[in-house]
């Protein structure tokens, strides 16, 4: 008889977001579990759903504080869900501190509770000191903690004393939404005449703080390679981040569409990797960024997976952290050494296609549940 696996997420596809990836790959890729998931909805609407065999219960949300989504009925609405599907493991996807009680207290004796570990929580002040009482009362309850990258299980996280009952999982990209398909050599023509034909530095990503964007305008400045820099994206920050650059080789090209993302990583040279905290935990839009053979330039981050995720001098080039003169000139040494980028290029690929794909992440992931509901 299968065992039931039951996730709680902030959304579920199709919402898009990394974290959003990460719970439709399990819900769908771990078949030999009965999966459901909850998690908020974002039109108002309670509702069950099933999409693509899992069993989907989407929770109207109260109110939003600091982007975090609180319902007054989600305690009475998992508490029914818990004790109609009786699951084996409760898979809790972190942050999301409003469930950290609920969740704790709601997980039934005989479950076991794993927490996945996306990211600590940054830069909340006051708010945090309040939720860490919460984080840890969780914390020590899990079974288990999974985090996705030996890097993250750092003295800087609240997991790190919890190491003794951590493993790692890797994030995987959906290696089929990045392969080359009919027609992209035309969209990918398009991009590049459409920027007549120049090199492309390339970012995309959501725009806040920790993303670091601004330090790809400030390097743009010090770039003497002839190219152009196309940010990707959209968010809080667009409009400052806008007023910040000066220059017309850098172009604000807003939201792709996940049907045109993988030409963008194609038809580009280099992948703009500016994130500057460890907020950043794991990279996935570098992963699919190398996985289509754009070489990415990324800054140290101490305690972040992005330095796990590409290798310095191995997949591409890393500078110390808010060096905007060394990134400038890690773009120009790829750009001008056509040999050295063909290498990082091909290397970057292949250690995305071994290590960090969703069918290798869904074989980690099976085997280390299987293990913890082992009869």
């Amino acid at each position: 008889m299968k065992k039931t696996l039951l996730q709680i997420a902030k959304y579920y596809y199709p919402v898009e977001g990394g974290i959003e990836t990460v719970t439709k790959y399990l819900g769908e890729g771990l078949t030999d579990f009965n999966n459901v998931v909850v998690c908020f909805s974002q039109d108002g609407i309670t509702r069950f759903e099933t999409v693509n065999g899992v069993k989907v219960y989407r929770i109207a949300s109260s109110l939003n504080i600091a982007s975090q989504d609180i319902a007054f009925t989600y305690y009475h609405y998992l508490k029914k869900i818990i004790y109609e599907e009786q699951p084996d493991i409760i898979l809790l996807h972190c942050p999301n501190p409003f469930l950290y009680p609920i969740t704790a207290k709601l997980t039934p004796k005989d479950a076991k509770l794993v927490l996945l570990w996306h990211s600590d929580i940054l830069g909340k002040g006051m708010l945090y000191k309040l939720v860490s009482i919460f984080e840890k009362r969780v914390l020590r309850k899990a079974d288990l903690i999974l985090a996705t990258s030996p890097n993250y299980v750092h003295p800087s996280s609240p997991i790190y004393e919890y190491r003794d009952k951590t493993r790692i999982v890797p994030n995987g990209i959906i290696r089929s939404d990045f392969l080359w398909r009919a027609g992209d050599e035309k969209t990918l023509e398009e991009i590049r005449r459409k920027y007549h034909n120049k090199r492309i530095v390339f970012f995309v990503g959501r725009h806040t703080a920790y993303k670091g964007i601004n330090y790809l305008i400030e390097a743009e400045k010090y770039i003497k390679s002839d190219c152009v820099i196309l940010i990707g994206g959209r968010g809080p920050e667009t409009d400052s981040l806008k007023a910040l650059s000066t220059s017309d080789r850098v172009k604000f090209i807003g939201r792709i569409s996940n049907e045109n993302l993988r030409c963008y990583y194609y038809a580009s040279d280099i992948f703009a990797f500016t994130s500057c905290t460890k907020q950043e935990a794991f990279g996935i839009a570098l992963a699919e960024a190398m996985f289509c053979g754009c070489v990415p330039v990324t800054f140290t981050i101490d305690g972040s997976g992005v330095n796990w995720v590409s290798v310095r001098n191995q997949t591409g080039i890393e500078v110390p952290l808010g060096n905007v003169r060394a990134y400038a000139e890690a773009v120009d040494k790829l750009l001008g050494d056509r040999d050295l980028y063909i290498r990082y290029a091909a290397a970057g690929k292949n250690r995305i296609a071994d290590m960090f794909t969703s069918e290798r992440s869904n074989v980690e992931a099976d085997r280390i549940f299987k293990e913890l509901v082992a009869d």
